[in-house]
C-alpha cells in the first residue's frame, strides 16, 4: 500500500525545515490550508522538488524561532494521518 505522504526534516543554510511529499499533488493547497492552524508554523511554501525519485512538488514548512522541530514533525505527521484517515472514512 502506498502511503499518502512522507515527511522529513531537512537542513537548509539558514535553518531546519520540514518537507512534506504528497502522493497526490492535487492536495498540496488543501494540506497547506490544513496545516496553517499550527501557531508554531511561520510559513508554508509549495515548491518544486529537484531530487530524483521524489514527488514533483513538496510543502516546505518553516517554523518560528525556538520551536522544537522534532516535536513539530511528530505533531504534523499525526495531524496528516488524521486528515487522511478522515478522508478515507468519508469516501
Amino acid at each position: 500500500m502506498l502511503l499518502p505522504f512522507r515527511s522529513e526534516i531537512r537542513n537548509s543554510p539558514t535553518r531546519q525545515t520540514i518537507k512534506i511529499f504528497l502522493n497526490d499533488e492535487s492536495l498540496d493547497g488543501q494540506i497547506k490550508s490544513h496545516l496553517e492552524h499550527f501557531t508554531e508554523i511561520e510559513l508554508i511554501e509549495i515548491n518544486e522538488t529537484v531530487e530524483q525519485n521524489l514527488a514533483d512538488e513538496n510543502l516546505t514548512i518553516f517554523l518560528k524561532e525556538m520551536v522544537d522541530i522534532n516535536r513539530m514533525k511528530a505533531s504534523i505527521d499525526s495531524s496528516l494521518w488524521w486528515y487522511f484517515e478522515k478522508d478515507m472514512v468519508d469516501e
